[in-house]
């Protein structure tokens, strides 16, 4: 009776096992987990902040393209005279004394230098402010009138240009290098956003310095009247008047550096204005 209680089993009902097994795994996995924090879960360092990162990761070589800022304030007297003062003081329209007329030029020299460069900015009777381009700088206007004034017999110095900082250099596109940009405000001013020729720009550039106060007999933009007559002419005839030139309008407005397409663009705008 002795020998077989030797033999009995301690566990007494089947719950035991299963309480056992679950206890050992669970321990297993608790011991795996600690393991793995020690082994993955090495803090950084304090330098190795979220910026020191990504300025280890951050590529060898960087491609920035530059800002399109041409130069401004370069051009000479004789390039804002050709661009846009030619188109009435070559042929005295509206008054506008005539370059090289000495007698027209002699109260404007006696005025001095101050007056006539502040009347050229600003405008003065039929000139438009800046001769109807705002995008000249005011020492380009300057440049201008001490231009016009010398042929005059005036012996106004011309302020020079800029010279760019060595340090600091123009930033200019690839795709558009600024000694082209500076060439013709108007011609930069044409092209719209899709490429084509932007009539409106056209005219704020080169055609509004005599159709915008009427030099010369020019209709005035708007004017419906003034405009009638001559679009029973056609479009056609009014482009070919526009790109050639015809009595006191210079061709393509005194600006050659339009293309065709351009002044078509500004007859079209001009015309739209009136119907």
């Amino acid at each position: 009776m002795h020998e077989h209680d030797k033999h009995v089993s301690s566990i007494k009902n089947w719950t035991q096992p299963v309480i056992t097994v679950g206890l050992l795994l669970v321990a297993t996995i608790a011991v795996l987990v600690l393991l793995t924090q020690m082994v993955t879960d090495t803090p950084n360092a304090a330098k190795d902040d979220e910026t020191a990162v990504l300025s280890r990761i951050k590529p060898v070589g960087e491609v920035q393209l530059a800002v399109a800022s041409g130069p401004k304030g370069q051009l000479s007297g004789e390039q804002v005279y050709t661009q846009v003062c030619k188109t009435c003081h070559e042929g005295g329209l509206a008054g506008a004394p005539k370059v090289g007329d000495k007698a027209a030029w002699v109260k404007i020299i006696a005025q001095g230098r101050t007056p006539a460069v502040d009347h050229a900015i600003k405008g003065i009777r039929a000139m438009p402010a800046k001769g109807g381009n705002p995008d000249f700088e005011n020492v380009e206007i300057e440049r201008a009138v001490v231009f016009m004034a010398g042929k005059a017999g005036a012996n106004w110095k011309e302020p020079p240009a800029a010279m760019p900082s060595a340090a600091a250099p123009a930033k200019t596109s690839a795709a558009a290098p600024a000694a082209a940009r500076a060439a013709s405000p108007a011609m930069t001013a044409a092209a719209s956003a899709n490429g084509k020729p932007d009539g409106k720009k056209v005219y704020d550039t080169t055609c509004m310095v005599c159709h915008a106060p009427g030099v010369a007999g020019a209709p005035k933009l708007g004017d419906k009247a003034a405009w009638a007559p001559r679009l029973k002419t056609g479009m056609e005839t009014l482009y070919a008047n526009a790109i050639k030139g015809k009595t006191a309008m210079p061709a393509k407005g005194g600006d050659t550096s339009l293309s065709d397409a351009d002044v078509k663009a500004a007859v079209d705008y001009m015309a739209a204005a009136v119907k």
